[in-house]
């Protein structure tokens, strides 16, 4: 089964439109007009090597939010679809993840239950002219609507940009190791319930 997806998503204040392939090489072609969010998701797409392609237009001159928040909405819609009904997969994963200073935990249950628990704090509002609160309310909507358990805890760290940058990094290490085929259940749904739908 080929796990590929598109999703389009349209309001008043976004239009969104996002294809994934999460069996790929990583390849991103990304162009939200956050240059930030850019640079976080095609890390998102080169560490998970899930492909990606997302074109978004929004009320940037509001702010980011929107854009950054119905995003994750798409692209955790567009996973969702990709994954069926989510036979064969490894289910969870973790891993700590190092960059110079600093250290992040990303911890996912692939269960069709999504919750997110963000255990992390920035030290300014801002990294360049992106609302570093957008980064939690990215991945809130991401595991909201891929239907994904996602805990995230920074250890450490002082610089701002490496602390989004390891949530991103760790986030699409862990996705890429849960959505993994497992050899030796290849058609099970890993779950006593046999539905990972919630």
């Amino acid at each position: 089964m080929t796990r590929s997806a598109e999703v389009s998503r349209k309001t008043r204040e976004t239009e969104i439109s996002v294809s994934v392939h999460v069996d790929g090489k990583g390849k991103a072609d990304i162009s939200t007009g956050v240059g930030f969010f850019d640079h976080m998701l095609d890390q998102l797409s080169r560490h998970s090597l899930i492909d990606m392609t997302i074109k978004a237009k929004g009320d940037l001159h509001i702010d980011d939010h929107h854009t950054v928040e119905d995003t994750g909405i798409a692209i955790g819609q567009a996973l969702s679809k990709a994954l069926g009904e989510r036979r064969g997969i490894m289910r969870y994963a973790s891993i700590d993840l190092a960059m110079d200073e600093t250290l992040t935990r990303a911890a996912i249950d692939v269960s069709g239950r999504p919750f997110l628990v963000w255990n992390l704090a920035f030290s300014s509002p801002k990294i360049g002219t992106f609302d570093t609160e957008l980064v939690r309310e990215f991945f809130h909507a991401l595991a909201q609507n891929a239907g994904i358990t996602l805990h995230v805890t920074n250890h450490y760290g002082a610089n701002n940009h490496h602390i989004a940058e390891t949530c991103f990094k760790a986030v699409a290490r862990a996705l890429r190791a849960a959505l993994e085929p497992d050899p030796r259940q290849p058609d099970a749904v890993p779950s006593t319930k046999g539905s990972l739908k919630g």
